[in-house]
């Protein structure tokens, strides 16, 4: 009777362990760079209330954005199958282009919405970000706690 007990915890516990370890796929559908753009500016019209010319005006401009996102993606994918990485010169080319895309699309927005409208969107902007911010650190912050067990 020990015998059998002894197994089927242990049985229970190699289960529960292989239960635990098992990679989820929380990966939502695959949109289309369009489908993407379509939703980003239909729910920036429910946001911000945004004119049919002004619609007209921002979907170009995300859909550039997406399809250049989309472009930088496949590429990291690449250089992560090579196990190469950047030198310090290629990050600082990259975080500056980065930075200079995100100038440019700040000051076409600004050229584009009203002044109401551009600081609801800064606001939004900033909420996204820092809400982005805390999930990165929540991340960090597991992948801790799972390297000390």
């Amino acid at each position: 009777m020990k015998k059998i007990a002894s197994i089927l915890v242990f049985v229970l516990a190699f289960t529960f362990n292989t239960q635990a370890q098992k990679k989820r796929d929380h990966k939502g559908p695959k949109f289309t760079v369009e489908q993407q753009t379509e939703l980003i500016v239909k729910k920036m019209t429910l946001d911000l209330d945004l004119t049919n010319k002004q619609q007209s005006q921002i979907k170009p401009l995300l859909l550039a954005k997406m399809a250049e996102k989309k472009a930088a993606i496949i590429k990291r994918k690449e250089v992560r199958k090579t196990d190469k990485k950047p030198t310090s010169d290629e990050l600082f080319a990259m975080k500056s282009k980065m930075l200079d895309n995100q100038i440019a699309m700040r000051n076409r927005m600004k050229d584009i919405l009203n002044k109401e409208q551009f600081d609801k969107f800064e606001r939004m902007h900033k909420k996204r970000k820092m809400q982005g911010k805390e999930k990165g650190r929540k991340g960090r912050e597991r992948n801790k706690r799972n390297a000390k067990r």
